[in-house]
């Protein structure tokens, strides 16, 4: 990996890290499909009141096919292939636009020490991992 998109990957999985975020990467689009399902078939059988039981056993359905199912952020980052990994790297970039740093704890220190930059480079990062990956997040324990 090349140095820099190095720095990037280990910046973003230090911010992860450092707002506790966890994915659900596969598992959430497998639990609104049932949540979605259970209401659409609680309608055709019971009308209204179908859909309202839909969508209460749809939810807890959906939340129970995904509990458990989390990993933090740094681990689903740098399990991601070369090509996901260059299209984050991008992403941030974009971002940073053109700051200069010589190695990673340069780089920390300038992200981690600039609030606004820090939420934009998270910004970037959550909206990689929703829209690109398709995941849920997750804070916290």
């Amino acid at each position: 990996m090349a140095p820099r998109m190095d720095d990037i990957m280990r910046l973003c999985c230090d911010i992860s890290a450092n707002q506790q975020v966890k994915v659900a990467v596969q598992h959430a689009t497998r639990g609104a499909i049932v949540a979605g399902g259970t209401v659409f078939v609680g309608g055709i059988l019971a009308g209204p009141a179908g859909i309202a039981v839909g969508v209460a056993v749809g939810g807890l359905l959906g939340a129970w096919l995904t509990s458990g199912q989390f990993k933090p952020l740094p681990q689903i980052l740098m399990e991601l292939p070369p090509n996901q990994q260059q299209k984050l790297y991008s992403d941030i970039m974009a971002v940073l636009g053109n700051l200069d740093w010589t190695d990673m704890a340069q780089l920390a220190a300038l992200v981690m020490g600039n609030a606004k930059l820090k939420q934009q480079v998270t910004a970037a990062l959550l909206s990689y991992i929703t829209k690109e990956l398709s995941a849920e997040v997750r804070y916290g324990d």
